[in-house]
Protein backbone atom coordinates (compact mmCIF):
# COMPACT_ATOMS: atom_id res chain seq x y z
CA UNK A 1 0.00 0.00 0.00
CA UNK A 2 1.26 3.42 -0.98
CA UNK A 3 0.18 7.10 -0.25
CA UNK A 4 -0.65 8.60 -3.26
CA UNK A 5 -2.78 12.07 -2.64
CA UNK A 6 -2.94 14.19 0.73
CA UNK A 7 -5.83 16.83 0.96
CA UNK A 8 -5.93 19.25 3.44
CA UNK A 9 -9.03 21.15 4.22
CA UNK A 10 -9.79 24.15 6.51
CA UNK A 11 -13.62 24.47 8.30
CA UNK A 12 -15.00 26.79 10.84
CA UNK A 13 -16.48 26.14 13.80
CA UNK A 14 -18.40 28.66 15.88
CA UNK A 15 -19.44 27.50 19.33
CA UNK A 16 -22.83 26.82 20.62
CA UNK A 17 -22.55 29.06 24.03
CA UNK A 18 -20.83 31.50 22.10
CA UNK A 19 -17.75 31.99 23.75
CA UNK A 20 -15.24 30.25 25.58
CA UNK A 21 -12.69 32.45 28.03
CA UNK A 22 -9.81 31.03 30.09
CA UNK A 23 -7.02 33.21 32.07
CA UNK A 24 -5.45 35.90 31.32
CA UNK A 25 -8.40 37.64 29.16
CA UNK A 26 -7.96 35.19 26.50
CA UNK A 27 -11.06 34.10 24.83
CA UNK A 28 -12.46 32.46 21.40
CA UNK A 29 -16.08 32.67 19.95
CA UNK A 30 -14.79 30.63 16.97
CA UNK A 31 -12.12 28.35 15.43
CA UNK A 32 -10.71 27.08 12.11
CA UNK A 33 -10.07 23.24 12.21
CA UNK A 34 -7.25 21.30 9.73
CA UNK A 35 -9.10 18.47 8.26
CA UNK A 36 -6.40 16.13 6.35
CA UNK A 37 -7.41 13.19 3.80
CA UNK A 38 -4.62 11.03 3.03
CA UNK A 39 -5.26 8.15 0.14
CA UNK A 40 -3.64 5.15 -0.70
CA UNK A 41 -3.25 3.49 -3.93
CA UNK A 42 -5.28 0.59 -2.74
CA UNK A 43 -8.57 2.65 -2.06
CA UNK A 44 -8.09 3.47 1.48
CA UNK A 45 -8.72 6.93 2.99
CA UNK A 46 -7.95 8.01 6.46
CA UNK A 47 -9.02 11.65 8.05
CA UNK A 48 -7.57 13.29 10.94
CA UNK A 49 -7.92 16.81 12.84
CA UNK A 50 -5.93 19.18 14.12
CA UNK A 51 -7.55 22.72 15.94
CA UNK A 52 -5.80 25.08 17.83
CA UNK A 53 -7.55 26.73 20.28
CA UNK A 54 -6.99 29.95 19.01
CA UNK A 55 -2.94 31.36 18.00
CA UNK A 56 -2.41 31.98 21.97
CA UNK A 57 -2.69 29.04 23.88
CA UNK A 58 0.06 26.86 23.07
CA UNK A 59 2.96 26.44 19.93
CA UNK A 60 0.08 26.24 17.42
CA UNK A 61 -2.04 28.23 15.12
CA UNK A 62 -4.39 27.14 12.63
CA UNK A 63 -2.74 29.03 9.17
CA UNK A 64 0.19 27.72 10.21
CA UNK A 65 -0.89 23.67 9.25
CA UNK A 66 -1.12 23.79 5.57
CA UNK A 67 2.51 25.45 5.23
CA UNK A 68 3.94 22.61 7.46
CA UNK A 69 1.86 19.83 5.39
CA UNK A 70 3.58 21.32 2.89
CA UNK A 71 7.31 20.58 3.82
CA UNK A 72 6.23 17.37 5.25
CA UNK A 73 4.23 15.56 2.96
CA UNK A 74 6.08 15.44 -0.13
CA UNK A 75 8.00 13.09 2.07
CA UNK A 76 5.36 10.78 2.76
CA UNK A 77 3.99 10.48 -1.13
CA UNK A 78 4.77 6.87 -1.76
CA UNK A 79 5.23 5.84 1.54
CA UNK A 80 3.15 2.49 3.15
CA UNK A 81 0.66 4.47 5.66
CA UNK A 82 0.47 0.89 7.53
CA UNK A 83 4.45 1.71 8.70
CA UNK A 84 3.12 4.48 11.25
CA UNK A 85 6.89 4.25 13.14
CA UNK A 86 8.50 4.86 9.71
CA UNK A 87 6.06 8.05 8.85
CA UNK A 88 6.73 9.35 12.03
CA UNK A 89 10.26 9.19 11.62
CA UNK A 90 10.05 10.80 8.23
CA UNK A 91 8.56 13.69 9.92
CA UNK A 92 10.62 14.13 12.59
CA UNK A 93 13.69 14.35 10.00
CA UNK A 94 11.62 16.52 7.77
CA UNK A 95 10.67 19.25 10.35
CA UNK A 96 11.77 19.54 13.69
CA UNK A 97 9.01 20.23 16.31
CA UNK A 98 5.75 21.29 15.07
CA UNK A 99 4.16 18.79 16.48
CA UNK A 100 0.35 19.76 15.88
CA UNK A 101 1.49 19.24 12.28
CA UNK A 102 2.72 16.32 12.48
CA UNK A 103 -0.51 15.18 14.47
CA UNK A 104 -2.96 14.87 12.07
CA UNK A 105 -0.75 13.04 9.65
CA UNK A 106 -0.10 9.97 12.10
CA UNK A 107 -4.00 9.50 12.97
CA UNK A 108 -4.66 9.78 8.71
CA UNK A 109 -2.53 6.79 8.91
CA UNK A 110 -4.13 4.97 12.27
CA UNK A 111 -7.26 5.10 10.30
CA UNK A 112 -5.84 3.80 7.23
CA UNK A 113 -4.29 1.12 9.11
CA UNK A 114 -7.32 0.14 11.48
CA UNK A 115 -9.62 -0.09 8.20
CA UNK A 116 -6.86 -2.51 6.48
CA UNK A 117 -6.96 -4.69 9.67
CA UNK A 118 -11.08 -4.33 9.61
CA UNK A 119 -10.61 -3.17 13.47
CA UNK A 120 -11.39 0.10 15.09
CA UNK A 121 -8.11 1.83 16.49
CA UNK A 122 -9.14 1.47 20.04
CA UNK A 123 -7.96 -2.20 19.49
CA UNK A 124 -4.64 -1.31 17.62
CA UNK A 125 -3.99 0.43 20.60
CA UNK A 126 -4.17 -2.27 22.76
CA UNK A 127 -7.33 -3.08 23.22
CA UNK A 128 -10.61 -1.62 24.26
CA UNK A 129 -11.36 -1.61 28.32
CA UNK A 130 -14.63 0.13 27.92
CA UNK A 131 -17.40 1.08 25.69
CA UNK A 132 -17.99 4.22 26.81
CA UNK A 133 -16.68 6.66 29.74
CA UNK A 134 -17.81 9.62 31.71
CA UNK A 135 -16.55 13.31 30.52
CA UNK A 136 -15.97 16.76 32.06
CA UNK A 137 -17.57 20.00 31.02
CA UNK A 138 -15.57 22.98 30.20
CA UNK A 139 -16.68 26.10 32.51
CA UNK A 140 -15.91 29.33 30.55
CA UNK A 141 -14.59 32.21 32.60
CA UNK A 142 -17.68 34.29 33.64
CA UNK A 143 -19.43 35.95 36.96
CA UNK A 144 -19.39 33.17 40.20
CA UNK A 145 -23.02 33.16 39.24
CA UNK A 146 -22.76 32.44 35.71
CA UNK A 147 -20.01 29.52 36.33
CA UNK A 148 -22.47 28.29 38.90
CA UNK A 149 -25.66 28.79 37.01
CA UNK A 150 -23.37 26.72 34.30
CA UNK A 151 -22.64 23.84 36.32
CA UNK A 152 -26.09 23.78 37.49
CA UNK A 153 -27.47 23.77 33.41
CA UNK A 154 -24.72 20.76 32.72
CA UNK A 155 -25.66 18.87 35.85
CA UNK A 156 -28.94 18.72 34.43
CA UNK A 157 -27.75 16.81 31.31
CA UNK A 158 -25.69 14.44 32.96
CA UNK A 159 -22.18 15.78 33.53
CA UNK A 160 -20.82 15.28 36.76
CA UNK A 161 -16.92 16.14 36.08
CA UNK A 162 -16.10 19.51 36.02
CA UNK A 163 -13.22 22.63 34.83
CA UNK A 164 -13.42 25.45 35.60
CA UNK A 165 -12.04 28.27 33.72
CA UNK A 166 -9.87 30.81 36.10
CA UNK A 167 -6.12 31.92 36.56
CA UNK A 168 -7.49 36.05 37.38
CA UNK A 169 -7.84 37.50 39.85
CA UNK A 170 -7.52 35.46 43.34
CA UNK A 171 -10.83 37.17 44.83
CA UNK A 172 -12.44 36.66 42.08
CA UNK A 173 -11.28 32.77 41.40
CA UNK A 174 -12.29 32.12 45.31
CA UNK A 175 -15.44 33.21 44.94
CA UNK A 176 -16.05 31.45 41.20
CA UNK A 177 -14.65 28.12 42.79
CA UNK A 178 -16.35 28.63 46.24
CA UNK A 179 -19.86 29.31 44.08
CA UNK A 180 -19.58 26.23 42.78
CA UNK A 181 -18.77 24.15 45.29
CA UNK A 182 -22.21 25.01 46.24
CA UNK A 183 -23.60 23.47 43.71
CA UNK A 184 -22.25 20.22 43.02
CA UNK A 185 -22.99 17.25 44.77
CA UNK A 186 -21.35 14.16 46.06
CA UNK A 187 -19.47 12.29 43.59
CA UNK A 188 -18.87 15.12 40.68
CA UNK A 189 -15.50 15.98 40.40
CA UNK A 190 -14.51 19.63 40.28
CA UNK A 191 -11.21 21.47 38.42
CA UNK A 192 -9.97 24.54 38.84
CA UNK A 193 -7.78 25.09 35.90
CA UNK A 194 -6.08 28.56 35.94
CA UNK A 195 -4.27 27.85 32.65
CA UNK A 196 -0.48 28.89 33.94
CA UNK A 197 -2.61 32.09 34.42
CA UNK A 198 -1.77 32.97 38.24
CA UNK A 199 1.55 34.10 39.42
CA UNK A 200 2.98 31.90 42.35
CA UNK A 201 1.82 34.76 45.27
CA UNK A 202 -1.66 34.56 43.68
CA UNK A 203 -2.41 30.96 43.18
CA UNK A 204 -0.75 30.45 47.15
CA UNK A 205 -3.70 33.00 48.15
CA UNK A 206 -6.34 31.14 46.15
CA UNK A 207 -5.37 27.24 47.47
CA UNK A 208 -4.75 28.31 50.75
CA UNK A 209 -8.60 30.15 50.86
CA UNK A 210 -10.15 26.60 49.48
CA UNK A 211 -8.14 24.57 52.28
CA UNK A 212 -9.72 21.49 53.42
CA UNK A 213 -12.61 21.46 49.69
CA UNK A 214 -12.93 19.05 47.73
CA UNK A 215 -11.27 19.70 43.88
CA UNK A 216 -8.46 19.67 42.25
CA UNK A 217 -6.10 22.66 40.67
CA UNK A 218 -5.01 22.43 37.40
CA UNK A 219 -1.70 24.03 36.17
CA UNK A 220 -2.04 27.14 38.34
CA UNK A 221 2.12 28.62 37.10
CA UNK A 222 3.84 28.92 33.87
CA UNK A 223 6.54 26.22 35.08
CA UNK A 224 6.56 23.12 36.61
CA UNK A 225 8.94 25.09 39.10
CA UNK A 226 6.30 27.19 39.88
CA UNK A 227 3.65 24.82 39.64
CA UNK A 228 5.78 22.44 42.25
CA UNK A 229 5.91 25.56 44.61
CA UNK A 230 2.46 25.91 44.83
CA UNK A 231 1.94 21.96 45.68
CA UNK A 232 4.27 22.10 48.21
CA UNK A 233 1.74 24.44 49.80
CA UNK A 234 -1.31 22.86 49.56
CA UNK A 235 -2.85 18.88 50.10
CA UNK A 236 -4.93 19.35 46.88
CA UNK A 237 -4.34 17.30 44.10
CA UNK A 238 -2.57 18.93 41.25
CA UNK A 239 -3.11 18.67 37.39
CA UNK A 240 -0.52 19.32 34.97
CA UNK A 241 -1.50 20.32 31.44
CA UNK A 242 0.00 22.98 29.74
CA UNK A 243 4.03 22.21 30.92
CA UNK A 244 3.91 18.66 29.70
CA UNK A 245 4.95 18.69 25.82
CA UNK A 246 6.78 14.98 25.81
CA UNK A 247 8.74 12.25 27.79
CA UNK A 248 10.88 14.25 28.98
CA UNK A 249 8.85 16.88 30.92
CA UNK A 250 6.85 14.55 32.14
CA UNK A 251 9.52 12.31 33.70
CA UNK A 252 10.69 15.86 35.49
CA UNK A 253 7.31 16.70 36.87
CA UNK A 254 7.40 12.69 37.86
CA UNK A 255 10.47 12.69 39.39
CA UNK A 256 9.75 16.24 41.19
CA UNK A 257 6.28 14.68 42.37
CA UNK A 258 4.89 17.54 41.16
CA UNK A 259 1.76 16.50 39.97
CA UNK A 260 -1.27 14.05 40.62
CA UNK A 261 -2.83 14.06 37.37
CA UNK A 262 -1.47 14.64 34.13
CA UNK A 263 -3.28 16.25 31.15
CA UNK A 264 -2.16 14.74 27.80
CA UNK A 265 -3.09 16.29 24.42
CA UNK A 266 -3.05 14.13 21.22
CA UNK A 267 -2.17 17.51 18.91
CA UNK A 268 0.73 18.43 21.58
CA UNK A 269 2.41 15.35 21.90
CA UNK A 270 2.31 14.48 17.48
CA UNK A 271 -0.89 12.21 17.14
CA UNK A 272 -1.72 9.24 18.61
CA UNK A 273 1.63 7.28 18.81
CA UNK A 274 3.47 9.14 20.57
CA UNK A 275 0.13 10.11 22.51
CA UNK A 276 0.36 6.54 23.42
CA UNK A 277 3.87 6.11 24.36
CA UNK A 278 2.63 8.70 27.03
CA UNK A 279 0.20 7.23 27.77
CA UNK A 280 1.45 3.63 28.30
CA UNK A 281 4.22 5.43 30.61
CA UNK A 282 1.69 6.67 32.91
CA UNK A 283 0.07 3.75 33.79
CA UNK A 284 3.05 1.85 34.65
CA UNK A 285 4.52 5.26 36.70
CA UNK A 286 0.55 5.35 38.55
CA UNK A 287 -0.27 8.59 36.79
CA UNK A 288 -3.72 8.95 35.78
CA UNK A 289 -4.64 10.98 33.32
CA UNK A 290 -6.98 13.28 31.24
CA UNK A 291 -6.25 12.47 27.56
CA UNK A 292 -7.51 14.78 25.07
CA UNK A 293 -6.67 17.72 22.67
CA UNK A 294 -6.80 21.53 22.06
CA UNK A 295 -9.92 21.66 20.38
CA UNK A 296 -11.68 20.01 17.39
CA UNK A 297 -15.06 18.79 16.15
CA UNK A 298 -16.27 14.83 15.11
CA UNK A 299 -12.79 13.34 13.83
CA UNK A 300 -10.96 14.89 17.02
CA UNK A 301 -13.32 13.34 19.75
CA UNK A 302 -13.64 9.86 17.88
CA UNK A 303 -9.64 10.12 18.03
CA UNK A 304 -9.91 11.10 21.75
CA UNK A 305 -12.80 8.46 22.28
CA UNK A 306 -10.21 5.47 20.59
CA UNK A 307 -7.57 6.34 23.22
CA UNK A 308 -9.48 6.55 25.75
CA UNK A 309 -10.94 3.46 25.53
CA UNK A 310 -7.95 1.57 24.83
CA UNK A 311 -6.62 3.20 28.67
CA UNK A 312 -6.77 1.15 31.09
CA UNK A 313 -9.99 2.45 33.38
CA UNK A 314 -8.30 3.07 37.07
CA UNK A 315 -5.41 5.76 34.95
CA UNK A 316 -8.53 6.92 33.62
CA UNK A 317 -9.48 10.68 34.73
CA UNK A 318 -11.46 12.13 32.71
CA UNK A 319 -11.97 13.64 28.49
CA UNK A 320 -14.28 15.79 26.99
CA UNK A 321 -16.33 15.63 23.87
CA UNK A 322 -15.35 18.57 21.89
CA UNK A 323 -18.02 17.88 18.58
CA UNK A 324 -21.12 18.89 21.11
CA UNK A 325 -19.50 22.63 21.94
CA UNK A 326 -19.10 23.40 17.93
CA UNK A 327 -22.07 24.62 15.93
CA UNK A 328 -20.83 21.87 12.76
CA UNK A 329 -20.77 18.44 12.68
CA UNK A 330 -18.81 16.46 9.73
CA UNK A 331 -19.17 13.00 10.61
CA UNK A 332 -21.53 10.34 10.86
CA UNK A 333 -20.73 7.96 13.44
CA UNK A 334 -18.98 10.38 15.03
CA UNK A 335 -19.60 9.92 19.03
CA UNK A 336 -22.22 11.45 20.71
CA UNK A 337 -22.51 12.33 24.78
CA UNK A 338 -25.51 10.69 26.62
CA UNK A 339 -25.99 11.54 29.94
CA UNK A 340 -22.41 12.84 30.37
CA UNK A 341 -20.72 10.16 28.58
CA UNK A 342 -19.20 8.95 25.38
CA UNK A 343 -19.03 6.14 23.58
CA UNK A 344 -15.77 4.41 21.86
CA UNK A 345 -16.67 3.95 17.82
CA UNK A 346 -16.41 0.38 16.76
CA UNK A 347 -16.29 0.59 13.08
CA UNK A 348 -13.05 0.06 12.01
CA UNK A 349 -10.32 2.87 11.96
CA UNK A 350 -11.93 5.77 13.75
CA UNK A 351 -14.88 3.98 12.78
CA UNK A 352 -16.97 7.42 11.52
CA UNK A 353 -17.78 8.32 7.84
CA UNK A 354 -16.66 11.97 6.75
CA UNK A 355 -19.00 13.89 4.56
CA UNK A 356 -16.75 15.02 2.34
CA UNK A 357 -19.47 17.87 0.89
CA UNK A 358 -19.17 19.83 4.40
CA UNK A 359 -15.30 20.46 3.61
CA UNK A 360 -15.67 22.51 0.75
CA UNK A 361 -12.39 22.56 -1.58
CA UNK A 362 -8.92 22.00 -0.42
CA UNK A 363 -6.54 24.73 0.69
CA UNK A 364 -3.36 22.48 -0.62
CA UNK A 365 -3.48 18.96 -2.22
CA UNK A 366 -0.33 17.31 -2.69
CA UNK A 367 0.46 13.83 -5.19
Amino acid sequence: MKITQIEVYQVSYKLIDQKYAWSRGHAVTSFISTIIKISTDEGLSGFAEVCPLGSSYMEAYAKGVPSGVGEIGPLLLGQNPLQINVINNLMDSALSGHNYIKSPLDIACWDILGQAAGLPICTLLGGCFVSSFPLYRAISQGSSREMADDVARFREEGYRRFQLKVGGDPDKDIKRIKAVLKVIQPGDILVADSNTGWLMHKALRVVNALEGEDLYIEQPCSTIEECLAVREHTNLPMVLDEVIKGIDSLMNAYNQRAMDVVNLKISRLGGLTRTKQMRDLCESLGIAMTIEDSWGGDITTAAIAHLVGSTQPEFYFTSTDFNSYNDVRLAEGAPERKEGKLGVPSGPGLGISVDEKKLGKPVLTLK
